[in-house]
């Protein structure tokens, strides 16, 4: 059945590979302007993006039909191959095998978006592994589902 409307944003963690400090930041304007191009050519829009040395935050609103993991997977095969062709890298260039992928609620999209393109500021304060042990803390508690009535 055809979607016609949906809410589908999603807060994506990459990481470069063994979390390496790979991204400098004199070419961290031009992977994010790269990467935002990928997702608007796929009819996804980009709310927020911020490159980090050894890690990427992203807030897209999907389609209905590019699902986190076709999504991720462009994003990953495209900016590998950029990066490494550009020589925008310290190194040779590759992220993680997995990234994160979050839900994001509408209401959300804004706190979201502030939080990504703080990320600077942010990471003088919490460093990256504490920031991710702590959202997979809060992403990945379980929800006490209330009792059905049949």
């Amino acid at each position: 059945m055809k979607i016609e409307a949906h809410n589908l944003y999603t807060h994506f963690i990459f990481m470069t590979f063994h979390k390496l400090p790979l991204i400098p930041e004199k070419n961290r304007q031009r992977i994010e302007k790269y990467i935002t191009g990928v997702v608007n050519h796929l009819n996804c829009k980009m709310y927020a993006i911020y490159a980090n040395p050894e890690h990427l935050h992203y807030l897209v609103m999907r389609t209905p039909d590019m699902d986190e993991e076709k999504l991720a997977g462009i994003i990953e095969t495209s900016t590998n191959q950029f990066i490494n062709e550009y020589k925008l890298s310290l190194g040779r260039f590759q992220w993680e095998n997995s990234c994160s992928a979050f839900s994001v609620s509408k209401k959300d999209v804004n706190k979201v978006s502030e939080f990504i393109l703080s990320q600077k500021e942010h990471h003088k304060i919490q460093k990256f592994a504490e920031e991710y042990e702590d959202f997979m803390k809060l992403y990945q508690k379980p929800i006490l589902h209330p009792k059905v009535r049949v």
